[in-house]
């Protein structure tokens, strides 16, 4: 009897550049130029909440949370190839704000 192949899922490649990003469009590369990342694989070796932190510094005002959400739907698609809209990591910030865990400026 012959055996069945079983084909695995395979993971989509994170895009080639942060222009290619889900959610990302000129302001948020404008953001990235301020904060030097300049590549999708640099991108995925950042820290969501430090980031953030450092965007308002550089900036001197505080952002909106949803450039968190953004900056987390980027990195993730950055690291796994999944293309989320920022919102799906709303839920998990809006958690943290409530656990006092979010960053505070």
């Amino acid at each position: 009897m012959p055996q069945a192949r079983v084909k695995l899922a395979q993971r989509p490649a994170p895009p080639a550049t942060l222009g290619e990003l889900r959610n990302i469009g000129k302001a948020m590369l404008a953001d990235f130029k301020l904060l030097d990342v300049t590549s999708v694989s640099q991108l995925a070796r950042e820290n969501i909440d430090k980031l953030y932190t450092r965007l308002s510094l550089i900036t001197g005002a505080r952002q909106d949370p949803c450039v968190h959400d953004t900056f987390a739907a980027a990195i993730h698609q950055a690291k796994t190839g999944e293309a989320l809209n920022w919102w799906a990591f709303t839920a998990l910030r809006k958690e943290r704000q409530r656990l006092g865990t979010f960053p505070k400026m």
